[in-house]
């Protein structure tokens, strides 16, 4: 059976559809607001006029007047849908809901059945306008993301800011954001610092604070100040541009519920419409008392019954649903088929550094030995000064009192650290192995500290340590807990980090299993060992980089901060859009509560139709009863549909 699909390709930004508003239509070419119901409002008027004159009697409303009431009374429903009928048989598609509904309709004309052939058709068309609001309303999350897309550019040419399409922006070109505008293009912050809302991006309200020379992405809103940014990507290579693509092909990987049903309804109709013409002659050979019209009357209301619309419109609307209240929540699924996927997931895998922690070094804790905190950090900063290393950043962001000191003579002693001279003084910065070659005794407690330490001595003097640590994401902790209490049971960490750092963070997240000092084919080894036992439906969560060979051998591979992350987006099949691990969860609940409602609408749709069609064989069913198995039974699935949009997911 052929149903209009759902695609995200119809959505158009609120620019591209402007034009359509003049001829009362909407994008898809259908009317809009209260034109759309006025047909069956004309169609429904005249159905219960004529079902009054009918009710008394009325003798001037008899024959031929009556036939042409009720004629006139099913055209503005009828005829839409006779037409598409038609269409549908010319190209080859013959067992069409269209084709059914008209046979079905026409048929009880034939027999005399006016009203209830208008009330069927009457009610089909109603219940397509609410079919159409539903699918509007659960493509509103995705169109929201839409019309994020830049639509103009203030780029800095020949001595003047001009506004150009962002499509034709270069690399390295400068750009002008105003308050309240979009950010055109990926690109570096230019200005001092700049305030973003990136709600529609990643799904927080919360503003972003940017630093000069960090990333801004493209789509996100200016909240303070003119700025100016310098583009380090073509548009259709920006961020929005291909989550945009992402989550418009989204409906494209389908679910094998879905398929299936697709399937089963091009065979299950046409099965369907030759039972109803057996209902209709084979009695005729095992009934005394046959009746044609009884039995032709039977028949039509089996093919009513037949037409599988709730099952074909609100299978791929509950899928739709979900993936449009994951986007609202920041996440992004590739596909309805990872919708699925994520509900058997039983093994959670994931990376330390940038996953459940913040992967920025930061100070842990200064012990200084005869010296001021203040000033033992002087000597220690003027000596990191001179090194590129993450440690050393971490260092150089502490606030010493007074005036910084300056190093001379620096030099780096490979695999131990850095040697110089400040203040007339020498000074030692790095790890055990340095201290020991020279002959300077570090306190023992500095052996059992897990954490990246460095080492200070002053003067041929130990002088103290700093210890190095990257934080846990404040989320992090109540993300293996909510993990849990979802049924998540089985969860490990792999890391590149140091072993001793990667078991402590496990221990402190109540991480049972966990390995550190890994590689990327390491990490990979670590899963197929996993995947061997069939069991097991593995979701591994990293950053889209080192880890991309293990995103894409899992059943389910999950970027965090995939947003910038260009290798995030290729390989991962879902796209949390913000650094919170504690959004795998919130995907979780939406697969499975889309799936749930998926199954309810399924289990809906099979059980009435059954009844129904054993009582209409039976002519115990009248058409009513077939209009509430066909169209009453859709509605009640669309409307168990959109409840995804509403549920609170916290």
């Amino acid at each position: 059976m052929k149903k209009r699909k759902l695609n995200l390709r119809d959505i158009k930004p609120n620019s591209e559809k402007e034009h359509s508003h003049d001829d009362g239509h909407d994008h898809k070419g259908q009317p809009n607001n209260f034109k759309a119901y006025i047909p069956a409002i004309i169609s429904f008027s005249m159905l219960i006029i004529g079902i009054a004159l009918d009710y008394f009697d009325i003798t001037f409303f008899k024959n031929g007047v009556r036939i042409i009431w009720y004629g006139i009374a099913y055209i503005p429903v009828g005829f839409p849908v006779v037409k598409e009928g038609l269409e549908s048989i010319k190209k080859g598609d013959v067992f069409t809901e269209f084709f059914l509904m008209s046979i079905a309709t026409i048929g009880a004309f034939i027999i005399g059945e006016y009203p209830e052939g208008v009330a069927v058709m009457l009610f089909y068309a109603v219940g397509e306008l609410f079919q159409n609001a539903a699918v509007n309303r659960a493509k509103g999350n995705i169109k929201a993301l839409l019309d994020v897309r830049p639509k103009e550019a203030l780029v800095y040419r020949n001595n003047n800011y001009v506004s150009v399409n962002p499509e034709t922006v270069e690399i390295g070109e400068k750009v002008q954001v105003r308050v309240g505008e979009k950010v055109p293009l990926d690109g570096i912050l230019l200005s001092e610092k700049g305030s973003f809302n990136t709600a529609a991006l990643t799904g927080e309200s919360k503003p972003n604070t940017i630093a000069k020379g960090e990333k801004v992405f493209a789509g996100s809103i200016n909240l303070d100040g003119v700025i100016e940014v310098e583009t380090t990507k073509e548009f259709k290579d920006s961020s929005i541009a291909r989550i945009l693509d992402m989550v418009q092909n989204a409906t494209a990987r389908k679910s094998k519920t879905e398929l299936f049903i697709r399937k089963f309804a091009r065979i299950y109709t046409p099965i369907v419409v030759f039972l109803a013409i057996g209902v209709t002659f084979l009695p005729y050979f095992f009934v005394d008392d046959y009746v044609f019209r009884d039995w032709l009357y039977r028949a039509l209301i089996f093919l009513v019954i037949s037409c599988p619309c709730a099952l074909v419109i609100s299978i791929p609307l509950g899928y739709f649903g979900g993936l449009g209240a994951a986007s609202k929540n920041g996440i992004l699924f590739k596909g309805a088929s990872f919708l699925d996927a994520m509900t058997k997931i039983n093994t959670l895998v994931m990376d330390k550094t940038g996953t459940v922690t913040k992967g920025v070094f930061k100070i842990k804790e200064i012990k200084a030995i005869g010296w001021e905190e203040s000033e033992f950090m002087k000597y220690l900063m003027a000596m990191e000064e001179q090194s590129t290393h993450p440690i050393a950043k971490a260092i150089l962001e502490y606030k010493a009192e007074g005036e910084d000191y300056e190093a001379s003579e620096v030099s780096e002693i490979a695999g131990k650290g850095l040697k110089g001279i400040v203040n007339d003084k020498t000074v030692l910065v790095g790890n055990k192995a340095l201290m020991d070659s020279n002959n300077i005794e570090s306190p023992k407690e500095t052996e059992t500290i897990v954490e990246s330490i460095v080492l200070v001595s002053i003067d041929k003097a130990f002088a103290g340590y700093v210890i190095i640590a990257d934080e846990l994401k404040e989320d992090a902790k109540e993300t293996i807990t909510a993990l849990h209490k979802v049924g998540i049971k089985n969860i490990m960490m792999l890391s590149g980090d140091k072993d001793s750092i990667t078991q402590q963070v496990a221990k402190e997240l109540n991480i049972e299993k966990a390995k550190g000092g890994l590689l990327p084919e390491d990490k990979l080894n670590e899963v197929e060992i996993l995947k061997k036992t069939a069991e097991n439906k593995i979701a591994f969560i990293g950053d889209g980089i080192n880890d991309a060979p293990v995103l894409a051998v899992s059943d389910v591979g999950i970027a965090m901060g995939g947003l910038g992350s260009d290798v995030a987006i290729e390989t991962a099949d879902v796209i949390i859009q913000t650094d919170q691990p504690s959004k795998v969860v919130k995907a979780i609940k939406i697969s499975r509560s889309t799936r749930k409602i998926v199954w309810q609408n399924i289990i809906l749709a099979f059980g009435v139709k059954v009844i129904v069609l054993i009582l209409g064989a039976g002519g115990l069913a009248t058409m009513w009863e077939a209009v509430f198995a066909d169209v009453g039974v859709a509605l009640l699935a669309i409307l168990n549909a959109v409840r995804l949009q509403r549920m609170n997911w916290s």
